[in-house]
């Protein structure tokens, strides 16, 4: 299936068609937050995102920063092409758990070290997620773990249709 057209892009914004496969990791200057149960659980400034075509930027924080219990072992993996194999987390804040909300490569492959000891959260499994005090709109369908702001122009993978992309 070919890929749709890519979404104008406005000014300050970058279009996710034009992220590159194998994926791209880069550190960025960004504060992030993520809030479960009316509690903040994580807070920070260190900052990692992966950008791959048609997929909005997935943001990998260091495990340190989240608070105590908020992220333990979970059930399930999978398997990235590029990054390797990955577990699964379940994330806990203010009395509530949502399990295998969360995720990281213990042992990435060559060229995403960076990711070893960082999570990346799925915002539709939490109460709120910030990239620079923007609420993040969750990328579309249930595996995809991308988080859309308004920096980013699509369309994005996990939509209706996009199976193929």
């Amino acid at each position: 299936m070919r890929h749709p057209s890519p979404d104008p892009v406005a000014p300050g914004q970058e279009s996710v068609w034009d992220y590159p496969r194998p994926p791209r990791i880069e550190k960025v200057d960004a504060r992030v937050t993520i809030t479960l149960g009316g509690e903040v659980i994580v807070d920070t400034g260190d900052v990692v995102r992966v950008l791959e075509t048609s997929h909005p930027p997935v943001y990998y924080l260091p495990i340190g920063a989240f608070v105590e219990g908020a992220v333990t072992d979970g059930v399930g993996s999978s398997f990235c092409e590029f990054k390797g194999a990955a577990r699964y987390l379940d994330v806990r804040g203010g009395g509530e758990s949502r399990p295998a909300a969360a995720w990281n490569y213990p042992r990435p492959s060559g060229g995403y070290e960076l990711l070893a000891d960082r999570v990346a959260v799925y915002a539709q499994a939490m109460d709120r997620c910030t990239v620079d005090d923007e609420l993040v709109t969750p990328q579309p369908g249930g595996f995809y773990g991308g988080w859309i702001t308004s920096r980013v122009a699509g369309p994005f993978k996990g939509v209706a249709g996009s199976m193929g992309w």
